[in-house]
Formats: structure tokens, C-alpha cells, sequence
């Protein structure tokens, strides 16, 4: 049986995938199949039906798998348990479940404490580099240009303004000294828009995977910056390059950021 161990001069990285019956769990599974340095030696989910060569178990008390790496990808109510099962076993976390409340955005914070810990609000790059974007234009166009944040989801999804929205507002605001207000629901007021205001509006309709758009309106002119995703591949694969970046890293709260950075680093 191969360990953790070696396949030829590399070492193989052991997955623990919790969500395992999930779809992300499955486009997961997909993408690490194709690749010769990982392999998934346990899932975790309710759903202990095996369709692939690893175990999948109901809960982190009856997995008797060693990781190396954590991928999440199940349900906002499991984050507890995920938590506890990473702190006490020191295995790194990347955490790519949406739709957390902040009181537990601050608790997978903390984690990272005690161990590594990837932690975003989308994997995309595409999401991540349309973050940078929305930043340099916030500082350019300054107070002259409001800015309105439109996503738009799928019918299923629970959870309003998606998490990436709240991502990208947040880091608008931080670039700009943290003066915007965000403003989720106008219809039981009647007042002018004051300048110091992020509106954030949430469509849900039809298989839309995930689109997000940043409009920054100013007198007679507008600048938009969209970004679109028609496949839940995305984020399967920003999750297994995280959990490859991951990999043996200390205690600490890692991002996109990180990740590009090291590749970029790997690449000089």
C-alpha cells in the first residue's frame, strides 16, 4: 500500500475530503484523480455511499485515515466539528465552504492559530484578480463615482449577498480607508444616496453558477467590472491548488494572495 510516502521522486499528499458526497465533492474527487502528487484517502459526509477507491465515513470520530490536508466543501453547520478535528490533529484546513456568518468567518480565523488554515471567500483567480481590480479603480475614481456590486446565483443557493460579494466590498472599503457603508436593501426608505455607500444586490434565478459585477457610475459615464464562471470546475480546482500549497505549511491564516504569490516565486 502506498503512504504518504513517495509515487516515483514526489510526495503524494494525502486528502482527507470532507463533503465528499456534495457536487463539489465529486468535481473534487474528478480533479484529484488527474493528478499523480495527490491522492483522497478518506471523505467525510452523512451520504457514506462509496463511488471512488477511498472510504467515505458520517463523522471525523469514526475516520481512521492520516492526512495531510483538509479540503472542505460540505455545509456552514459542520465548521465546529471541522474545526476541533484539525486543531487536534495539527492538519492544515482549506476551508471552501460558503455562506458562513461572521461569528464563524472569526472562529475559522482563530484556527489558524493552531494550525494552517486557506481561507476565501471564492477560489477563483479570475474572482481574486477582479478583487485587485475593483481596489485600484475604488482608489482612482475616489468619491466622484458611486459603487454598486450585483451578483447572481443559481436558484438553490441559501445564502444573500454571496460571500464573494461581501469579499469584494470589504475590500473596496479596506483600500479606501474604510469609509463605505454597505447597503443591502433600500426599498423601506426614501432618501438620497449618500456618497459613502456600497449598495449590494443579490439575483437568484436558474443554473447561473456565479457572476459578479462591480459598477462604479459616475456623471455621464460608467465603468464596469464583471466577472463570469459557467462551471463549478473553478473552484474545485483553486481548492486542490490550495491544498497543494498548503501542504506542510505552519500555523497561520493563508489566502489567494499567498498562493499566487508562491507560484509566482516558484516560477523566477
Amino acid at each position: 500500500m502506498e503512504s504518504n510516502q513517495r509515487k516515483g521522486c514526489f510526495k503524494v499528499i494525502r486528502i482527507l475530503l470532507c463533503g465528499a458526497n456534495g457536487k463539489m465533492g465529486h468535481v473534487i474527487a474528478s480533479c484529484v484523480a488527474e493528478r499523480d502528487n495527490m491522492k483522497i484517502v478518506a471523505g467525510i459526509d452523512l451520504n457514506t455511499e462509496k463511488y471512488s477507491d477511498f472510504p467515505i465515513f458520517s463523522d471525523f470520530s469514526s475516520c481512521d485515515q492520516e492526512a495531510d490536508v483538509i479540503i472542505d466543501f460540505s455545509n456552514p453547520a459542520l465548521l465546529e466539528s471541522l474545526l476541533a478535528y484539525a486543531a487536534q490533529t495539527g492538519t492544515p484546513l482549506v476551508a471552501a465552504t460558503t455562506g458562513y456568518t461572521p461569528e464563524q468567518t472569526e472562529a475559522i480565523k482563530a484556527a489558524a492559530k493552531q494550525t494552517a488554515v486557506f481561507f476565501t471567500f471564492n477560489m477563483s483567480l479570475g474572482v481574486n484578480l477582479l478583487t485587485a481590480l475593483s481596489q485600484q479603480a475604488a482608489k482612482v475614481l475616489g468619491d466622484q463615482f458611486d459603487i454598486e456590486i450585483i451578483e447572481k446565483h443559481h436558484n438553490q443557493k441559501v445564502d444573500a449577498p454571496s460571500g464573494t460579494a461581501i469579499m469584494l466590498a470589504e475590500a473596496i472599503n479596506k483600500a479606501c480607508d474604510d469609509r463605505y457603508i454597505f447597503e443591502y436593501d433600500r426599498h423601506s426608505r426614501r432618501m438620497k444616496r449618500p456618497k459613502n455607500e456600497i449598495g449590494m444586490h443579490s439575483l437568484r434565478a436558474g443554473s447561473i453558477v456565479g457572476e459578479h459585477e462591480v459598477l462604479f457610475a459616475g456623471r455621464d459615464e460608467q465603468l464596469s467590472l464583471k466577472h463570469t464562471i459557467t462551471s463549478k470546475e473553478v473552484f474545485a480546482v483553486g481548492a486542490v491548488n490550495a491544498a497543494a500549497f498548503l501542504s506542510g505549511k505552519t500555523a497561520g491564516l493563508y489566502d489567494m494572495a499567498d498562493l499566487l504569490a508562491g507560484q509566482k516565486g516558484s516560477n523566477e
